[in-house]
């Protein structure tokens, strides 16, 4: 980058830089982000007449074009610049324009905090760095997210080079493992990696003798004379591959065989998923809507989590025993449950046979508050108490610990920092989105948004949760790092600041190796191809026609001129955030969509009277203005009002067999779950280029991705494909039949399960094969709780209490 910004400041180019300086400072604003730069500087390059390669290939058109802010002061510039993924430096420009400066992340910190008068000379700075400065670390940006592959090759590379050493490590690693006292693997008639290898020759060579179907029961003493416990196979072919395995993997190890030998290994039995503020429940409860797709994700995940587990422990043939899996998701107990289950602390989840909702009530501080459903936003000073609680519940749950955490969202993954902090548990982090970047200059302004949102407790426990966890699954790899283009979720943590209260000068190290990318599933039970007949309900397929298409009813708007047209889908809580306001004004501008199509809005409310709250009432009101100003009610059916998952289902269904397509015009979507029950029910999805979808839809993006703030665009977008079907009507299949397989081939829940039970191995095999040093980045984040953390919870308490 010096090279290019030096050249910036040659003779023709610097002249170009004043003029542009001075385009900006026109504006009479100082603060601008990428879109507007780089349309200001299209426009300065069109009204000076510059060549056409000016703009992409000068010095400062790439300076421009890796710009991502630009501050502007009365005596310089400074530029925020991304040259690669995942890499951002800091850049003055002096008033002269005759000199760029590299600066240091605080300088930039403190600009920001002028541009808002905040700025203080002494503020307290909170650096990450110098606690991954050891760590292996991934070099190319490519392989961001794939820390299981980067650890296997490392420890074949560095750690299990010596076959002696490998036999000795693995020894002691099979040695340790147990079932609540009950020996795994190896008994203590084998003492060393020697006696193992010995004992391996002999037991191989006894299972030659035996038909490969044996079962284990059958010579489980047999194995025991020679040192060998259950585990290892649930029939004599299966143990002699695990043997096999061991083997190999001694004698040469290769990342490929270090995952398949760990991956058999029966090492996680009880697993805890953490989702505290959800209104988490089943039958008509399925959260609220800040929380809708939280509890879904939760609630799928752990039923195939404990299939996978039940699945490994019966090949591993620890059903001899006894052993079964233990899954719990554990949440808050709300008395006041409105006729749901919420207030029960114990239910079973429908579809497992050992998984269980633990919900465990909040102390009553101010029962007018605890014993009612509490946002995401007002939940803070309760998770500490929460968690001390939760832990009692759990161990005697489990008559004993679990061996893996999973946090969800900002809230869970506090309580699972506090429990792994007792219990010594592995803790993974899922973070789904983060509030931060979510909500567009949050962090700058975060005292002005502190009484609705408290943000300064959120992003310092979002700071506290990624930096503590033992390894992190995100649903994509822009999530971590975004695109050349945005800043990723986990990036946005790297360096920002609080003004009056703290600057994160290195907040996550995005090149270690605790980031994996595992995305989730989707229930294929409820949501299916429509071409499957045999699987739809006639009479569920009848009542939702008659729903979307004719039903009068107090919760419906619109009644549809022609029923016929392609129908566009979308589904989404009416927050800003979904934009289906600006999903309706692009409809309602585009003559030839309304020509082609009806537009069919999914919502949970459709009357400002049943909002939650005067965002969300400002948010219904939008939409019915927008209806009316474009008159639409010929044109779009609006229904307001719960659908249960089996009948979303069918909703996704019919449209598809009307030869519809979905939308989802989110103005950022950090993955989108509904996009997958679209695709995989069989829709065309046209989604936001904003977040996650974008490798969701892969090599069909350029066709299928919209920009939600061109309305004029994204219209165009849409009709030409409508026009493309109507011409081409196999057009249409040939992408249905693509997005059904996308899901099916990377999208569902038994990978995602299989990846994150190898993930919980691998990082506990880590940890006691080549530990790293991480009690000091535990109490440095234990020093953050409770002296940056608590005085935030502490305040939103102390209003509580004089509710």
């Amino acid at each position: 980058m010096y090279e290019l910004v030096q050249a910036a400041c040659n003779s023709d180019d610097k002249i170009a830089l004043q003029e542009l300086i001075l385009a900006l400072r026109a504006t009479g604003k100082p603060y601008f982000l990428r879109n507007e730069i780089l349309q200001i500087f299209a426009e300065y390059c069109q009204q000076s007449h510059r060549p056409i390669y000016f703009y992409h290939a000068s010095a400062v058109g790439k300076i421009i074009n890796y710009c991502h802010e630009i501050i502007l002061e009365d005596d310089s510039a400074w530029f925020v610049v991304r040259p690669r993924i995942a890499s951002q430096e800091v850049w003055r420009l002096t008033a002269e324009c005759d000199d760029f400066q590299q600066m240091t992340p605080q300088a930039i910190l403190d600009v920001r905090d002028r541009l808002v008068n905040r700025y203080q000379p002494h503020i307290l700075d909170i650096d990450l760095h110098p606690f991954y400065a050891n760590s292996p670390t991934i070099n190319d940006p490519r392989n961001i997210g794939q820390g299981l592959s980067f650890l296997n090759r490392y420890l074949c590379t560095q750690v299990l080079t010596d076959p002696q050493y490998c036999l000795e490590v693995l020894f002691q690693v099979l040695h340790r493992l147990n079932y609540d006292g009950i020996g795994l693997l190896i008994s203590d008639r084998i003492t060393s990696g020697a006696e193992l290898a010995a004992s391996m020759q002999q037991v191989r060579k006894f299972l030659t003798q035996l038909h490969p179907d044996t079962p284990y029961a059958k010579f489980r003493a047999d194995l025991a004379e020679f040192g060998f416990e259950p585990g290892w196979g649930n029939t004599a072919s299966r143990i002699s591959e695990t043997l096999e395995l061991l083997q190999r993997l001694i004698e040469n190890p290769q990342p490929g065989l270090l995952e398949a030998f760990v991956a058999r290994i029966p090492a996680v039995f009880r697993a805890v998923l953490i989702s505290v503020h959800g209104w988490l429940g089943q039958e008509g409860v399925l959260g609220r809507d800040e929380t809708l797709g939280q509890v879904a994700y939760v609630l799928e995940q752990a039923r195939s989590l404990e299939n996978q587990l039940r699945q490994e422990m019966e090949l591993a043939g620890l059903d001899l025993l006894g052993i079964q899996p233990h899954v719990v998701v554990l949440t808050r107990l709300i008395p006041n449950c409105e006729g749901t289950f919420c207030n029960l602390r114990r239910e079973k989840i429908a579809g497992t046979e050992n998984a269980w909702i633990l919900r465990v009530p909040f102390r009553e501080f101010n029962r007018e508050i605890t014993d009612n459903w509490i946002s995401k936003y007002e939940i803070w000073p309760y998770l500490e108490t929460f968690a001390h609680d939760a832990e009692t519940e759990i161990l005697t749950e489990f008559s004993g610990k679990p061996h893996l955490l999973i946090g969800n969202y900002t809230d869970g993954n506090l309580v699972a920092f506090l429990l792994a902090k007792s219990l010594k548990v592995t803790h993974c982090h899922i973070a789904h989105i983060l509030e931060k970047p979510k909500n567009l200059f949050s962090n700058l302004y975060w005292q002005d948004l502190e009484e609705q949102y408290h943000f300064s407790a959120q992003f310092s426990a979002d700071l506290i949760n990624m930096n503590a966890a033992d390894f992190i699954v995100t649903s994509s790899y822009q999530e971590i790092v975004g695109t050349p283009e945005t800043v990723g979720q986990y990036e946005s943590y790297k360096f920002f600041t609080m003004p009056e209260l703290y600057h994160v000068i290195d907040g996550i190290d995005l090149f270690n190796h605790k980031f994996n990318v595992v995305p989730p599933g989707v229930s294929e039970d409820i949501f299916f191809p429509y071409s499957q007949p045999q699987n739809r309900d006639s009479q569920l397929q009848a009542q939702i026609n008659d729903l979307l298409f004719y039903r009068q009813d107090s919760d419906i708007l619109g009644d549809l001129q022609q029923p016929e047209k392609r129908p566009i889908l979308t589904i989404a809580p009416i927050i800003s955030i979904k934009n289906l306001t600006g999903l309706a004004e692009c409809f309602g501008e585009s003559k030839a969509l309304q020509e082609h199509c009806n537009l069919f809005i999914l919502t949970s409310k459709l009357h400002t009277s049943a909002a939650a709250n005067p965002e969300e009432a400002a948010e219904i009101q939008k939409l019915h203005d927008i209806i009316n100003r474009y008159q639409l009610h010929g044109h779009i059916r609006w229904l307001g009002m719960r659908l249960s998952n089996q009948e979303i289902g069918e909703v996704y269904r019919l449209v598809a067999d009307k030869k519809g397509i979905y939308v989802h015009f989110a103005r950022f979507e950090a993955f989108g779950r509904s996009i997958l029950e679209a695709m995989i029910s069989g829709l065309p999805t046209f989604a936001t280029q904003f977040g996650g979808a974008l490798e969701i839809i892969e090599e069909q993006e350029h066709k299928f991705v919209l920009n939600p703030t061109d309305l004029t665009g994204s219209a165009t977008k849409i009709d030409d494909f409508c026009s493309q079907c109507d011409t081409h009507p196999e057009y249409w299949q040939e992408i249905s039949d693509w997005a059904i397989q996308r899901i099916r081939n990377k999208y569902n829940w038994k990978l995602h399960s299989n990846q994150l039970v190898l993930l919980a191995k691998i990082y506990s095999f880590w940890n006691f094969v080549a530990p790293e040093n991480t009690e000091a980045r535990l109490r440095y984040m234990d020093t953050l709780f409770h002296l940056i953390y608590k005085p935030r919870a502490d305040r939103i308490l102390a209003k509580h209490m004089h509710r």
